[in-house]
């Protein structure tokens, strides 16, 4: 679909490209000649993906972090040391959270779980990165004529109408949006571009086992679906190629682009159904999570 070497001398941080969506786009970035830095708070998570593209895409660049988004300083630390390597022409915000509770069951604790990686965690990179790139414009390393840098953000399909029982998560996630808007005309005079993706259901073990426990993955998705199926890793890759290479669509920019497969459209694309859960469906399925949690936990 895409010139083999479309990437070739871009450089791309992927935050949370250790696993599932991140992983895929970053290597869907790597197969067209881009070089990539993935980070996670799994070191060993991130190091061992990197050891397999390294096999798999001699010559090409794969720099791993261990860092906590939420942490300010040390995503500035990352991003220093990335410049201090060369510096960054891509940043794809991928890092997330997410589970399904009641509202009225959140403790602040939970709320601050999600809200601090999805909207404080995503603000950080971006400036961090984003300031950097400004910077260079002012000092004239970059114009007009050379490729913009792009910044792409995950978000979800439910950002204009909202989702019951994942709250923390659809405020985050709209945030996201509205900064993707703000600083596309902010820095748009400085070649920056920053547009986002709302996938709908692209079944991985993390989102399954926190928004859909005890079921098996895409069955809802499946049943619901305007197309009646999930979405596929390699149409993720292809759209944020397209988005994240120089050249493609330059004007583009400022835009959210839901890929769902008429999900939203038909039924909301939200957990509206989870109404119909009993007090007992709802332990059920924070058992379920935790364990997840906790299993998480032991790879760190």
């Amino acid at each position: 679909m895409y010139a083999a070497q479309l990437f070739a001398g871009q450089r791309i941080l992927v935050t949370g490209g250790g696993t599932g969506l991140g992983r895929a786009m970053a290597e869907g970035f790597l197969s067209l000649g881009a070089d990539v830095a993935i980070c996670g708070r799994r070191k060993a998570v991130c190091d061992e993906t990197a050891a397999g593209w390294r096999a798999q895409f001699p010559g090409r660049r794969v720099d791993t972090f261990e860092v906590d988004i939420r942490v300010a300083q040390a995503v500035e630390d990352m991003v220093q040391q990335l410049w201090d390597g060369g510096g960054l022409t891509g940043l794809v915000n991928n890092a997330a959270g997410n589970f399904i509770a009641p509202t009225e069951s959140l403790s602040p604790r939970g709320f601050d779980a999600i809200a601090n990686i999805v909207f404080h965690g995503t603000f950080y990179v971006t400036q961090a990165v984003g300031k950097r790139w400004v910077a260079e414009a002012r000092e004239g390393k970059w114009t007009p004529d050379r490729p913009w840098r792009n910044v792409m953000s995950i978000i979800v399909t439910w950002v204009d109408n909202g989702s019951p029982y994942v709250v923390p998560s659809a405020m985050s996630k709209a945030g996201i949006e509205v900064m993707t808007k703000s600083l596309a005309v902010e820095w748009a005079p400085f070649g920056v571009r920053l547009n986002a993706v709302g996938p709908g259901e692209i079944p991985t073990e993390g989102m399954s086992k926190r928004l859909n426990p005890g079921e098996e993955p895409g069955a809802r998705s499946r049943a619901r679906n305007p197309m009646a199926r999930t979405g596929k890793m390699s149409e993720l890759q292809n759209l944020s190629a397209f988005l994240m290479a120089p050249g493609q669509c330059d004007w583009l920019t400022g835009q959210s682009i839901m890929m769902d497969g008429g999900h939203a459209l038909a039924t909301g694309g939200n957990f509206y159904e989870l109404r119909e859960w009993s007090p007992a469906d709802w332990q059920a399925a924070r058992e379920r999570i935790e364990a997840q949690n906790a299993k998480d936990k032991t790879q760190r």
